[in-house]
């Protein structure tokens, strides 16, 4: 066996041995390998780990030793980048206008009660008959007349054990166009109808809202355009282009103002029934988003 040398190295510095001992293993070809392999993958991961350390803003050392921050990058930022979506601030603006009810939309009906299915359906035919009459001698198209709902059941005793008669409901909605006249008109179909007449309800409408619509839009987007606007100044970003906006819409629906009343003893002499139009909302809701510098 042949001595093992080592060689002298000055002080301080380790003594490493040239050549292999009797006892050290001599490292096989898969494992010096997998060594090999080894080290540029973990030098691979050390630069991907600083690169991500530079892109989320982790602190490094300026000059003179101060502490400064590196640019950062938001994640936000980064999957827009990663996805090609644009960059940009998404607001939601509102614009409400104000308007004036010019319609009435009345529900109302007749219910009759007889004896037998036939009694009882030619009497509501005969009292709806007087309430269309009463509606064309107001003035009311025909378009603006519908028939809305039709029920026939039956009428037991106290019991149930028996049918006592049976009960006729014919329902109609009718629009009326002038509210200057749309009390008076109320209180004629009414009287017409006599003590069959059943009224349910009345709501107020904006007709015609494509102007009133026109203006809560340009409301909304400048509303949006402002609030994008501040929230850029905030980031110290300048403000882009609009790239996106969608829209909500609120109609006005009919206010209902409930009767269910009959017109029991109701005669030509009933005053106008008061109509107030007050107002309505036309609500437009936008959600844009603005392009930033």
């Amino acid at each position: 066996m042949e001595p093992t040398f080592a060689r002298r190295r000055p002080s301080g510095m380790e003594t490493t041995s040239t050549q292999p001992g009797p006892n050290t293993p001599t490292p096989s070809a898969p494992a010096q390998n997998a060594r090999s392999r080894t080290r540029p993958l973990a030098l691979g991961a050390a630069a991907l780990a600083v690169a991500l350390a530079f892109s989320v803003g982790l602190l490094v050392s300026g000059r003179g030793g101060a502490a400064v921050a590196a640019p950062t990058t938001s994640m936000a930022q980064l999957a827009a980048s990663a996805t090609g979506n644009p960059q940009g601030i998404t607001v939601v603006g509102t614009g409400t206008v104000q308007g004036t009810p010019d319609t009435l939309r009345l529900q109302m009906g007749v219910s009759t009660t007889r004896g037998t299915v036939g009694d009882a359906l030619a009497a509501a035919n005969s009292a709806a008959a007087r309430v269309f009459e009463a509606l064309k001698k107001a003035g009311v198209d025909d378009k603006d007349q519908q028939t809305s709902g039709m029920s026939i059941y039956p009428q037991y005793n106290s019991s149930g054990s028996s049918i006592t008669g049976y009960v006729v409901t014919e329902s109609l909605v009718v629009t009326l166009r002038d509210l200057k006249t749309a009390g008076a008109t109320i209180s004629a179909v009414v009287a017409a109808g006599g003590s069959d007449a059943r009224v349910n309800s009345i709501g107020l409408d904006i007709d015609d809202t494509s102007s009133l619509l026109t203006s809560a839009r340009a409301t909304a987007v400048a509303n949006a355009k402002t609030k994008a606007q501040q929230y850029a100044d905030a980031a110290g970003r300048p403000l882009g282009n609009l790239i996106d906006l969608t829209e909500t819409v609120n109609q006005p629906t009919p206010q209902p103002y409930y009767a269910e009343a009959t017109a029991a003893g109701a005669d030509k002499s009933i005053g106008a029934v008061p109509i107030k139009s007050g107002s309505q909302d036309v609500v437009v809701v936008v959600t844009a988003t603005y392009a930033i510098g």
